[in-house]
């Protein structure tokens, strides 16, 4: 069994963005920035622990981190892991902090 305050630090933040809004309602899909070194297994548990909701399938990708000037110097953004998390039929949540999904 997985420790319920590492499931906590697993999902950091839900990602809302224009795209991200319409496929809530479309195909009923959640999108987290979660930690670089969870594995999908991992991420299941936590949603289905934390939220009480079935999860149907789970995509992982690993989004670049962009390439910023500051004056004479060039940096990078780090990378992270983002998680398209997609809910059984009957499933939904609520709300995820302050911003209402459904």
């Amino acid at each position: 069994m997985i420790c319920e305050e590492y499931l906590l630090k697993l999902l950091r933040t839900p990602h809302i963005s224009e795209k991200v809004s319409t496929s809530i309602k479309k195909y009923n899909t959640i999108v987290f920035n979660v930690t670089k070194n969870s594995n999908k297994i991992e991420i299941k548990s936590a949603i289905q622990k934390i939220f009480k909701v079935k999860v149907h399938k789970i995509h992982t990708l690993i989004v670049k981190g962009k390439r910023k000037r500051h004056k004479q110097y060039m940096g990078y953004r780090s990378n992270w892991k983002k998680a398209y998390i997609l809910l059984k039929q009957d499933q939904k949540i609520e709300s995820i902090g302050k911003s209402e999904l459904f």
